[in-house]
């Protein structure tokens, strides 16, 4: 299942060309991309795969359903069997899920556990990031709203969960900014809460509201913790804040995570 989310060792085989935001390339792909918002584009490179690159999530696979790759993926199943395993409650949550697939695997692997008492949230904009509001000054500069390739639509992801059959009423959508939707969502308790909104503001806006739903043997894993510079200085003031001292382990070269004693 993860190397049909990642695409390991498919076809194809083809990798999305990522544009420097400030580059005169990007500029033009922005141009073409705002004047076909209603048409899926993409800009492609032909090449072999890259194993290692795809195992430790470096590279964008232009169909897959994933880019983090199959160590993050690992990671979560490693996660979610392990609260089964001691009995820990709560649900799977995932802030910033881009075409869904790390929600899909969550799903997949409750599924194949025949878990019918927790849900996954797949928490997204759906219109891809946020441009930084002023509020952290980690966010200055941040480029990340420009990339019209991370907007994805929600249905474009029911369509994803669908295309595996794991689409059902375990499977809940909150659609909008994080400060806007996690802080009054419906969840009561979470097992193992997934962060990937890249930025110092969307990682804040998951973390506040949800930490403390988190049950003490759950997991909290961080995707862009050695990415970006400021999703890190948000997982350090909040530890900081917090007091929080459980060990942070890493997943690869850019994720992290902690289990909450």
């Amino acid at each position: 299942m993860a190397k049909v989310l990642t695409r390991y060792g498919f076809e194809g085989r083809n990798a999305s060309v990522r544009f420097k935001p400030r580059s005169y390339e990007g500029y033009l792909w922005r141009m073409v991309r705002n004047a076909t918002r209603d048409r899926d584009l993409r800009v492609v490179e032909p090449g072999e795969l890259d194993r290692e690159a795809r195992e430790n999530g470096r590279d964008w696979p232009a169909d897959a359903e994933s880019m983090v790759g199959l160590k993050r993926l690992a990671n979560v199943r490693h996660c979610l069997e392990s609260v089964l395993a001691d009995s820990v409650p709560g649900d799977f949550v995932e802030t910033g899920a881009w075409r869904g697939g790390t929600c899909i695997y969550a799903r997949a692997v409750l599924a194949a556990h025949g878990v019918t008492d927790r849900d996954v949230w797949v928490a997204d904009s759906f219109e891809g990031l946020p441009a930084p509001d002023g509020r952290f000054a980690a966010d200055a500069g941040d480029q990340h709203h420009v990339e019209p390739d991370l907007a994805v639509s929600v249905e474009q992801v029911q369509d994803n969960f669908r295309r595996y059959d794991l689409l059902d009423d375990h499977v809940r959508f909150l659609v909008g900014w994080f400060a806007d939707t996690l802080p009054t969502a419906p969840i009561e308790q979470v097992a193992v809460l997934r962060l990937d909104g890249d930025m110092y503001s969307s990682t804040i806006d998951g973390l506040e509201p949800l930490y403390d739903k988190v049950s003490t043997g759950g997991y909290v894993v961080v995707d862009d913790y050695g990415a970006v510079k400021g999703c890190a200085q948000a997982i350090h003031d909040f530890r900081a804040r917090r007091g929080i001292t459980d060990e942070l382990v890493p997943i690869d070269w850019a994720g992290v995570y902690w289990r909450k004693s």
